[in-house]
């Protein structure tokens, strides 16, 4: 590993009965970077998280992390979310969490006093004491993810972080990654909410059917679709829209439309042929977001 990359992955190919899950990916994951995995169900994704945990083994290619074959890495600089989430229900929370630390080498009174921190943060500590199956859903999704950061790795890797939780969690977990991410530390999800995608990441990687189909900063991926987009609201049947010349997309959000323009085509002209059959109450010029970006190469591929 150059000081510039945490993970590498090269031409890495998984296949389950002939099916390639993951076909030919490669990509790098700078250090100190938030990283963002996405990509529609079944597009590869969690098998390729798994082959970065060298849980699975890829059929050929090769993955290093920090520098190295991941059985030769101390994997207490790793933290891991999986996406099926695996606790100890019979255990109390605080002695579970505590195990935790105590598996990642912490000593008992680090660990501990971590696990109560944590709680409190999260707002747990009445449930300190309580059996984790007693937890609701979200609670446990909580827990899992302090045990995943007890021991304050150098590296997160967190396949669906934001699945199960509500946007005030949500938001909390947001800053925690932010606060890894500012102390230096790298931090790879997977995800299919687009707006923390555009929120948190530096540098994306989306798959579809076991193929990259674009990756790279967030700015260079906004680039290259250009600055040829139109945000409409309007009063009126707006259907008609997809059928102009101008047009290669149309994403529908209820209150607003998203088109995105062909090369060279006229953004005025848009509007000029909006405004012959619509109530226009907003025009504007715009980027597309990650999430229309999303939607288009899902659907074209």
């Amino acid at each position: 590993m150059t000081d510039q990359y945490v993970v590498e992955a090269e031409h890495i190919v998984k296949a389950y009965s002939g099916v390639k899950a993951v076909d030919g990916i490669s990509f790098d994951v700078p250090a100190g970077s938030i990283y963002g995995l996405l990509g529609p169900n079944g597009a590869g994704k969690t098998t390729m998280i798994r082959m970065l945990m060298r849980i699975l083994l890829p059929d050929s290619g090769r993955v290093r992390v920090f520098g190295d074959s991941l059985d030769r890495v101390d994997k207490a600089r790793i933290g891991y979310l999986p996406e099926e989430r695996g606790l100890y229900k019979k255990m109390k929370v605080l002695d579970m969490l505590t195990f935790f630390g105590l598996v990642k080498r912490l000593d008992r009174k680090t660990a501990r006093g971590r696990a109560a921190g944590w709680l409190e943060r999260f707002a747990l500590s009445d449930y300190a004491e309580k059996k984790v199956e007693e937890l609701s859903k979200g609670m446990q999704q909580k827990v899992q993810f302090i045990a995943t950061v007890i021991h304050e790795p150098e590296l997160l890797i967190l396949d669906e972080p934001f699945s199960g939780l509500d946007p005030v969690n949500t938001n909390l977990l947001k800053d925690i990654m932010l606060e890894y991410h500012h102390k230096g530390h790298t931090v790879i999800f997977s995800t299919h909410m687009m707006d923390q995608v555009e929120k948190l990441c530096e540098n994306i990687c989306m798959i579809d059917k076991g193929r990259i189909v674009l990756s790279g900063t967030l700015d260079e991926v906004k680039s290259e679709y250009g600055q040829n987009g139109v945000t409409l609201r309007f009063e009126g049947d707006g259907a008609f829209l997809t059928t102009l010349d101008s047009v290669a997309s149309f994403n529908d959000y209820g209150q607003e439309v998203f088109l995105r323009l062909h090369p060279g085509a006229d953004p005025a002209a848009v509007l000029d042929a909006a405004r012959e059959r619509l109530d226009i109450k907003k025009y504007e010029i715009a980027v597309p977001s990650i999430h229309d970006i999303f939607i288009e190469k899902a659907s074209s591929n």
